[in-house]
């Protein structure tokens, strides 16, 4: 049996299990409890908390890259904030969704590529009820890295709510070998979060000036992510990694490993 037919056979049996409500809200309950170790067992120093206070129960749109939510979690949650999270409807998003309702947050299904317009009207219906704010990677689902689309900022021009950057990062990290360089802070570290001022978007604004802001937001985030993780002396995440590109590059790396031990025999 090769690799290929082993992995078709090993993902018939555990995405049905996967899928299932019950095992689902296991693994999020788990994940939880290990993010709520790491938390309390860290030393935390949050820049800009006085932004959030402000912000935590009106509309507004709290952004950050989608491989830097763990540690975000559990701020929102002991500062009372009432929000959204837009979350993918594939398997693993449905089970992130799962997680961020242990910690407060509610879910909007969809993304850019997959129910985009549905994300859109359920967004601009929460945000100008008032009272609620949402919670959104511009990077995500699927990337690439490090790259604001435009969907938190047509949330910003359609309601007049602001856009606020977050980011967070860890003195003790491990980095999974994934497209977003999904950042998981281990226990006993120092945890630093930043939330940088709020960019308001008029209903007016041109395609140039809209584009002009996106850049802004981008260059803000990124800028965030590099501080803090030269803080620690961090590996340096790549930016435009794309989830499927990434997926084959690794595939090609182990099929040229393999082909080199060939050789070699």
């Amino acid at each position: 049996m090769n690799n290929k037919t082993f992995r078709k056979i090993w993902k018939k049996f555990w995405q049905p299990i996967l899928h299932c409500p019950i095992i689902q809200w296991t693994i999020a309950g788990f994940m939880a409890l290990c993010i709520w170790f790491v938390y309390f067992t860290s030393r935390k120093r949050i820049t800009g908390y006085e932004i959030f206070k402000e912000y935590r129960r009106k509309p507004a749109i709290f952004v950050f890259w989608h491989g830097r939510s763990m540690m975000l979690s559990p701020i929102i949650a002991l500062g009372g904030m009432h929000a959204y999270a837009v979350a993918s409807r594939h398997s693993d998003g449905r089970m992130m969704a799962k997680l961020q309702r242990l910690f407060g947050l509610k879910p909007i299904y969809g993304s850019t590529s997959d129910g985009g317009i549905s994300v859109l009207r359920q967004g601009v219906r929460i945000l100008r009820g008032g009272g609620y704010g949402i919670c959104i990677s511009p990077d995500g689902p699927g990337g690439p890295s490090m790259r604001v689309q435009d969907g938190a900022l047509y949330f910003a021009k359609m309601t007049g709510a602001p856009i606020i950057p977050v980011c967070f990062s860890a003195s003790h990290a491990w980095f999974q070998k994934r497209w977003d360089r999904y950042l998981v802070a281990l226990p006993f570290s120092k945890i630093t979060c930043r939330v940088s001022k709020p960019v308001f978007i008029d209903a007016k604004t041109s395609p140039e000036e809209f584009e002009s802001i996106r850049r802004g937001i981008e260059d803000e985030m990124v800028k965030q992510v590099r501080e803090m993780d030269a803080e620690f002396n961090l590996f340096k995440v790549e930016q435009d990694l794309n989830a499927g590109e990434f997926k084959q590059s690794m595939r090609d790396a182990k099929k040229q490993k393999k082909t080199q031990k060939r050789l070699k025999k």
